[in-house]
C-alpha cells in the first residue's frame, strides 16, 4: 500500500520551496527554484510544474499525493488567492486555480505565518495544544493565532495581523505606510534598524559599528551579542521588551497556552525569549500572569516552511476524514 503525502508549497520573494510530506511531518524529498518575483504567477507555476512532476516521480512507485498546501504573502485561505503582495508583482491572483490546472487534488492557500501556525499544531511545538499564537520573525513580523484548535481568518481572511498592530504611533515608518508599527521594531529588519539607532545615540565600541545597513543582518546581531557586545545586548533587550508589550496584548484578546517564535530572528534563543518574557509579564492584565509559555518553534529550520504549508493541507483532509 502506497504511502499518502501531501506536497507543501511555500512561495517567497526570491526562492519558491517545496517538498512532499507524510502524515507524521517527515518531509520525503524537498527541492526550490527562483520566484523570478518581477514575472507573473503564471509564469512560477509554468516552471514549477515539471520540477515538481520531476520530484515526484522518485517517489511515485511508494508514495501517493493527496494534496496540496501553500504558503505564500497577502494570501487569502477564504478565497484562494494572493492579493498584491508587497515582494511579488503579481497582483491579485487566483493560486489555488492555478495549480488546479495541474494537479487533480485538493488544495489550500493561507500566508506564510498562518501555515506555521498549522505546522506548529501538526508537527512542532504546539502538539496537543488548542489556544496559541505563532509569531514569525523574518524581515518582517507574521503572525498565526490558533483558538480552540482552528486557525482564526476573521470575516475576509486576513484576521491576526499582530506585526501591523501600532507601538509608537510616531514612530518608524512602515511598509504599509502607516509609523509604529510592531514589525517595525520586532523583526530582522527591526532589530537592525534598532542598532543603526543605537549606534547614533552612543560611543560605545561595538563589533557592529563599521558594518553598513545593507550588510547587517540578525545573524551578526547575534554573534555580537554572544561575544558581548553592548550594543548588540542592548538591541536584543530592545526588541523583546518592544515585542512582549505587544504579546501582553494578544494574549488579553485570545488567552493563549503559548506563544510560539519562528523564523531567523528567533533562533537567537533566550537573547530573544527573556526579554519578551519579561516585557509581556510586566505589561499582562493580572489574570493571565505565569500563565503562557513563550517557545521556540518545534519544526526542523531547514524545511519548516515546506511542512506549514503541508500541514495546511493535511489539516484540511484530517477535518474532511
Amino acid at each position: 500500500m502506497k504511502k499518502e503525502v501531501t506536497l507543501g508549497i511555500d512561495i517567497g520573494g526570491t526562492n519558491t520551496a517545496f517538498g512532499f510530506v507524510d502524515i507524521n511531518g517527515k518531509c520525503i524529498v524537498d527541492y526550490s527554484i527562483p520566484t523570478l518575483a518581477n514575472n507573473n504567477a503564471a509564469d512560477l507555476f509554468a516552471r514549477l510544474n515539471p520540477e515538481i512532476d520531476k520530484l515526484y516521480r522518485t517517489i511515485s512507485d511508494s508514495c501517493i499525493l493527496k494534496g496540496i498546501g501553500i504558503g505564500a504573502p497577502n494570501a487569502n485561505y477564504y478565497r484562494g488567492t494572493v492579493e498584491n503582495p508587497p515582494n511579488l508583482r503579481w497582483g491579485t491572483v487566483n493560486v489555488v486555480e492555478l495549480i488546479r490546472q495541474y494537479y487533480d487534488v485538493p488544495a489550500a492557500i493561507t500566508n506564510d505565518a498562518n501555515a506555521s501556525a498549522i505546522g506548529e499544531m501538526l508537527f512542532g511545538a504546539a502538539k496537543g495544544m488548542k489556544h496559541f499564537i505563532v509569531i514569525t520573525l523574518g524581515t518582517g513580523l507574521g503572525s498565526g493565532v490558533v483558538a480552540d484548535g482552528k486557525l482564526v481568518y476573521g470575516s475576509d481572511g486576513f484576521a491576526g495581523e499582530i506585526g501591523h498592530t501600532v507601538y509608537d504611533p510616531n514612530g518608524r515608518l512602515c511598509g504599509c505606510g502607516r509609523k509604529g508599527c510592531l514589525e517595525t521594531y520586532a523583526s530582522a529588519t527591526g532589530i537592525r534598524r534598532t542598532v543603526m539607532e543605537l549606534l547614533a545615540n552612543s560611543n560605545q565600541d561595538s563589533a557592529l559599528r563599521n558594518v553598513s545597513f545593507n550588510d547587517l543582518d540578525s545573524k551578526m546581531i547575534y554573534s555580537a551579542a554572544l561575544a558581548g557586545d553592548k550594543i548588540a545586548i542592548e538591541a536584543f533587550q530592545f526588541t523583546g521588551k518592544v515585542l512582549g508589550l505587544k504579546l501582553a496584548d494578544a494574549v488579553a484578546v485570545t488567552s493563549p497556552e503559548a506563544i510560539i517564535l519562528f523564523g531567523g530572528l528567533a533562533l537567537a534563543g533566550n537573547l530573544i525569549i527573556e526579554p519578551t518574557k519579561r516585557s509581556m509579564e510586566e505589561n499582562l492584565f493580572h489574570v493571565f500572569r505565569n500563565k503562557v509559555k513563550i517557545l521556540q518553534s518545534g519544526l526542523p529550520e531547514g524545511n519548516s516552511a515546506v511542512l506549514g504549508a503541508s500541514a495546511l493541507i493535511w489539516n484540511e483532509i484530517i477535518k474532511i476524514k
